[in-house]
């Protein structure tokens, strides 16, 4: 239990930074410039990892690297970009808490991860409370930014069960290095055929861009990763809704936006659906196809 919650602070370290992530980019960066602001997020964070860990991909990460870095970084990087800046913080960072459904619908099939009841009322209980996150969120909803949001969710989610579908003994700071350079080589060539040059950058943006790309991105894949190979899915998923109530609590603490007592409800609700998470028993997951490895599945259901 102990080497368990170690982890669960370890996959803390993501949705935080990531729900962090929308309120510096929709007041410290340009929003005219979605594909250089994913590239200027994962190109730097991928060499910097790649410095560390001074090894090149070979066999069939050569394909799997790139086919991961767009579903991971490229298009969920610019999808992402571009729902910070068509909606509040606060509702941009509520819509990725649909995230515990969605890894569930996906790790089932792919890595045999059959959900639980308890995690069941685990997930419900934390997709109620994004719910009212989002629902009772003053302003309205811009329908593009709702769906450029659930986009991101669910290539994310798919880039993340293929993640742990495809691991094997190299070492996790590799193959992160390896998606980020694909993905953000990828935006950068895209980048400068459809938005031209690159955009201005003042000493706040340069400031934003690299603490989005060292913490918001390099560190936490990282832990994010770490968190897919050591819990199971519904369990990391529960723990990504700290991703809207990051957004919710800095929307509402440094913008100026207002939290109403359904936004309030809602957030004790996804805290209360996290340590619903913890408190399931623990059995061992169902094997997956021959050849996959499981996620090491602490008790029960499947990661959302």
């Amino acid at each position: 239990m102990e080497a368990k919650w170690r982890w669960l602070l370890v996959t803390a370290v993501a949705p935080i930074s990531w729900g962090a992530t929308y309120f510096v980019t929709r007041h410290f960066l340009p929003a005219d410039a979605p594909l250089w602001g994913a590239a200027l997020r994962a190109l730097p964070a991928g060499l910097l990892l790649l410095l560390i860990a001074r090894r090149l991909p070979r066999g069939a990460w050569w394909w799997k690297a790139v086919i991961l870095g767009i579903l991971n970084f490229g298009a969920f990087f610019v999808l992402v970009y571009l729902a910070a800046q068509l909606l509040p913080t606060s509702m941009a960072a509520s819509v990725m808490a649909l995230a515990p459904v969605v890894l569930g619908i996906i790790a089932w099939p792919l890595l045999g991860q059959r959900p639980t009841a308890a995690a069941g009322v685990a997930v419900l209980v934390g997709v109620v409370g994004a719910v009212l996150l989002i629902g009772a969120a003053t302003g309205g909803i811009d329908p593009l930014g709702a769906g450029v949001s659930l986009t991101a969710l669910v290539l994310s989610s798919l880039g993340a069960v293929l993640t742990t579908r495809w691991r094997d003994d190299i070492p996790l700071l590799a193959t992160t290095s390896w998606q980020l350079i694909a993905g953000g080589a990828t935006l950068l060539a895209v980048a400068i055929v459809v938005e031209g040059p690159p955009p201005a950058v003042s000493v706040s943006s340069a400031t934003a861009y690299a603490a989005i790309a060292v913490v918001a991105t390099a560190l936490a894949f990282l832990c994010w990763f770490a968190g897919l190979r050591h819990l199971s899915a519904s369990t990391v998923g529960t723990v990504g809704l700290l991703n809207p109530a990051t957004g919710v609590v800095l929307g509402v603490a440094l913008a100026g936006e207002s939290l109403t007592t359904l936004q309030i409800i809602g957030l004790v609700l996804i805290g209360a659906a996290i340590l619903l998470t913890q408190r399931r028993a623990h059995r061992p997951a169902r094997r997956p196809f021959s050849g996959a490895p499981a996620l090491a599945v602490p008790a029960s259901a499947v990661r959302e």
